[in-house]
This record gives C-alpha cells, structure tokens and sequence, in this order.
C-alpha cells in the first residue's frame, strides 16, 4: 500500500515523543531508518527497543558509521523504489558530515528525511537533560542554518506531543513537487518527555498532485513542433521515472525529434533508439530551428556556445526554471511546467488533434537521424577497442557492459563512458547530481541495493571519488548488512576535474609543464584493491588490458554469489 493511502493503526499506549516518532516513521511508509548516533540518541534507541518487544510496526533500524554515507544510502534508495527513507544523525557535528551528500539530493530533487539530535536544553532536573560534558560544546543558536539553503523545510522539535505531526509535515513537503529533502531537529530531553495517551498514529498529509502546464503554452509549443524543421530535446533527467522514459522514447520516435542527453543522472532513452543523438548536443544546438530542455538545468554551455538568433527554446519540467539556482539566464520563449510523461503525452495529443507532422518533414527528421546515429556508433565502437597501451576508460566501460550486461543497475560517479556502456532500459543508470558533491557513489548503490535486492548493482567511480565515499564505511555497510555491491575503480591517480579545468584555461601555460597535474595528482596510489578484503570482500588489482575481462566476470560472479567486490584498474585518461 503506498504510504499516502495508508490508513491510521491502532498503537498501544506511547510513553515518550521518541515512541511517537518512530512508530510515525512506519505510517508514513519509511521502511529503513539510517543511523549514526551519539549522546543525544538514548530515547530513540529505546524507542525501537520497545517498539521490537511490543511487536509494533518501525523502520528497520541501521547502524550507518558516517553520516555521508547514510543520506547517499537513502538517495540511492528512493532512486530505485520513489519512497523516501529516514536518516538521523549527531547534533551539529553530524549535520556537517550531512551537507555534501544533502546538497547532492537538493539538486537532484530527491526526498530525504532528515533529522537530527540537539543539545538538550535543560540543564538539569528532567529526562534526557545534559549529563555530558559535550552537550554545552555542541549546542548552537541556529543549527539548521548550516543547511536551510540546501533543503525545502526545517524545523525542531518543541513539543513531545508534535513528534508525530513533525514526521507528516516533514513527508508532505519533501514528496510536493518538486521534491527534495528536509531536516528536522529533536533535543534530547524533548525525545524523553511523555507524549500523553495515543491510540492512534495520526494518517498522512497527502501531498498535492504535480502541477499542470498552461493549455495555451502547450498550444504553441505543440505548433512550433510541427512546422519546425531541426528541432531537439536536450535532457538530463528525463528517464527519472519509468513512466518518463516511456513517453519520452514514444513521442521521440513519433513525432521525428532527436534526443540529447547532457550530463546525464537518469537513463532518459535508449541508446539504441532511432532518435537517440548521443550525449554531445552542442552539433545539434548549432543548427536548431527549435530546442525543447526537457528536465535539464544546463541545456548548453553560454561561454562556450548559443543556439542560433532566431532559434526558439522551451524549458520543460517540474520546475523549469530551476527557481533555486542564483543565476541561469538561458533563452526562455516558454516554460511549461509538469511532469515528463503528462507533459509529452499532452503535446503528442494537440500535435495529433493538429494533424500531425507533415510526411516529408518527418522523412527528412528521420533520414538525418539515421544517419547521425550511424556516425556516432562508428565512433563509439572504434574507440571502445583493446588499447595497445594503457588502459583507457573506453575500454573499461566497453568490458564491464560486457560482464554485466543489460539489467544490472550501474550508479555512476563521473568516469563510466556510456556510449562503450549503452544502457536500454529506464533505471539501471544513475549519474552524480549536478551539485557535484563527491563520495555519494558507493554509498548510492549501497541503497539502490538494498532496494533492488536481487539485481546486480555497480558503482563506477574515480580513485578520488572512492576516496570521498568514506570506503571504510562503506565496505563496512556492505558486510554488516549484507549489502554485496561491485565497485569499479578507474584509476588515473589525479582529480580529472581539477586537471581538465586548468588545461582548458590554462592550455600553454605554467602548469603545461607537468601535464597540468599541479594541486591534481593523487600519486602514489593506494592499494584500493585491500580495503574491501578488510571487510570480507574480493579485492582485485589490473593493470594490463588483457586481463580485465577476465577480472571483471570473476569479480561480478563474486557479487553475484553474496560477497562484495572491487576492481582497481589503473588507467590513464
């Protein structure tokens, strides 16, 4: 039963706001309660003790030892399943380990709930009041404000009866389009004090539907997609759900119009469908009549390029104009708002009721499409060969698609080439948020399996990715909970974006000097490959080309039966 649509349980008599909360989890539809505790969690350990002993319902609590890992845990989670998960974390030195992988979800507008214990107020004569020396230390005026920017609501805990209120409002607002995460305060003594008598968890607050694009809007939309002759859809998250892939691959191939995918999270379409243009738009934004961003904050790159003066640009999705970024300033003739599939369902309704798309503007979509599509697989397989040298990430992406295969769920941390890795079915491909916060890979497909269970769940990440993930804990998680994952390495030894950057800006300059690695090089390289088996993983080092393959389907039949794996492959890109 979806959470929303649940009904209120009869609970017995709750003696503490803890009691209350925890029991509001289950009734909200939270299923797993991501942990990492200190002095201010006694009321809640309790809580779930109880709950256990009286055969009452409550998220499954888990012992997360790093904060990172545990928001990414429930981000990888909801990528999977659409239903948000609990995660409570340490007064304000918890928040603070929080705010990168909070940042993270914000900008990919994913629902987490998140709280956190705080300095009792009290300080002395009541239950849970300060009894440590750190409870002054760690008190502060405003906690929240360490991460209001990056979430939709916060709020605290001042009343033991609201504990269960707190928990609804918080659900309500993180699943209103369009969604994201909260935080939400608890002091200790707060926890501890008796709500009173409850026979009842109260029922949810229902969220509104997503909102509905303008009539008129798609009106006019819909006829520039008929009378345009080089039209595009350029999108980032498109494929966020099934239903969006969906409706994204049939009105693509219906109505004739390319498909650009730019710094992709989702697997928005197939990479064997016709229409499928490749993950580079800017060809295609150089000759648009007409170009459609569909779910997709960054469309093109200003300072780099523009789409020609008299091109026409919409902006699609649930928040089109991404109202919380500072600044972005890209052409807007007009923005509809909704989600993926009731917005291209209603524009494939108006184009048909209009007449449709003339025969031999489609024919001639279509021809281009072909052949484009054609150029670019000729590329991508020439570039995915055995390399006679060092290993390239071409080549790693081109063995692990073979090794896995079309099911398995690849969670992505920047350096998985797709077009040598082509996925065709919606959500077995995630990619970093636009927030860029490093470390949320390997925790991500820790909850992407923990949700999907039975699939194959890997994560590609660079060796300074992998150093961010807190690997440790995250091996830790995949042992203590039986979480098996296959974590790929591409291992250049340096921070690519920081090299990259400084070669873009600085091509011929000073730090030419050292192949612009300066404040980039992550040399010398640990040995990955034995940080797994400290937590009862298989640990595998390659560095010859040739025996990657063979590395990879040991490593994958490893996950496959229950234990996790890492493969170190050393590179050079």
């Amino acid at each position: 039963m979806n959470a929303i649509d649940a009904a209120p349980a009869a609970l017995p008599s709750i003696d503490s706001a803890a009691d209350l909360f925890v029991r509001s989890l289950a009734e909200a539809g939270v299923r797993y309660f991501f942990a990492n505790g200190g002095t201010d969690f006694p009321p809640i350990a309790e809580a779930f003790a109880r709950a256990g002993v009286e055969g009452v319902a409550t998220p499954l609590p888990m012992v997360i030892p790093h904060e990172n890992v545990a928001v990414a845990m429930a981000h990888g989670s909801y990528m999977i399943d659409g239903q948000p998960q609990a995660v409570m974390v340490h007064v304000n030195v918890g928040t603070a380990n929080t705010v990168n992988a909070v940042l993270d979800a914000s900008r990919d507008q994913t629902p987490v709930l998140l709280f956190a214990g705080r300095s009792p107020y009290s300080e002395r004569g009541r239950a849970g009041t300060r009894t440590r020396y750190i409870h002054w230390a760690q008190e502060m005026f405003d906690q929240a404000g360490m991460l209001r920017e990056a979430v939709k609501w916060d709020y605290e805990l001042h009343l033991p009866e609201q504990a269960g209120d707190i928990v609804r409002r918080a659900m309500q607002v993180a699943m209103t389009s369009p969604r994201g995460p909260t935080y939400v305060t608890l002091p200790r003594d707060v926890l501890a004090e008796s709500a009173g008598e409850r026979i009842a968890v109260p029922g949810p607050l229902q969220p509104p539907a997503a909102p509905r694009p303008d009539p008129g809007d798609l009106d006019r939309l819909a006829g520039w997609l008929r009378n345009a002759r080089r039209p595009l859809i350029v999108t980032a998250s498109a494929g966020r759900t099934a239903e969006g892939f969906d409706a994204l691959s049939h009105f693509a191939q219906t109505h004739a119009i390319p498909v650009a995918v730019f710094h992709p999270r989702f697997q928005n379409i197939s990479a064997d469908h016709p229409m499928f243009a490749g993950y580079d738009p800017a060809p295609l934004i150089a000759e648009a009549d007409l170009i459609v961003s569909l779910e997709c904050d960054v469309p093109w790159v200003p300072a780099v390029q523009a789409p020609p003066a008299d091109c026409r640009v919409a902006h699609l999705g649930e928040d089109p104009v991404y109202a919380r970024y500072p600044m972005r300033s890209f052409r807007t003739d007009v923005a509809l708002t909704g989600t993926v599939d009731t917005l291209l369902d209603a524009l494939d309704a108006r184009i048909r009721a209009a007449g449709g798309i003339e025969a031999d503007r489609l024919e001639y979509r279509r021809g281009a499409a072909a052949a484009r599509g054609q150029r670019l697989r000729e590329e991508w397989a020439a570039a995915a060969r055995r390399p006679d040298g060092a290993i390239t990430p071409e080549w790693i992406s081109a063995c692990l698609h073979a090794a896995v295969g079309d099911d398995a769920i690849i969670v992505n941390e920047y350096p998985l080439r797709q077009p040598q890795c082509p996925q065709t079915q919606p959500g077995t491909y995630f990619g970093l948020s636009p927030a860029g916060g490093l470390g949320w890979g390997l925790g991500a497909a820790l909850g992407a399996k923990l949700a999907a269970p039975d699939r194959l769940v890997v994560a590609t990440l660079g060796d300074g990715a992998y150093m961010f993930a807190n690997p440790t804990a995250c091996h830790w998680v995949g042992e203590a909970h039986r979480l098996p994952v296959l974590t790929v390495i591409f291992n250049n030894a340096l921070y690519g974006a920081v090299r990259n950057s400084t070669r873009a800006m600085y091509r011929d300059g000073h730090a030419a000097r050292d192949a612009h690695r300066m404040l980039a090089e992550l040399s010398p390289s640990p040995r990955f490959e034995h940080a797994v088996e400290a937590s009862g993983g298989l640990g595998i080092r390659v560095e010859a080309a040739d025996a990657l393959p063979e590395a990879l389907a040991h490593a994958v039949a490893a996950v496959r039966g229950g234990r996790q794996a890492l493969v170190n492959v050393v590179c050079d890109y």
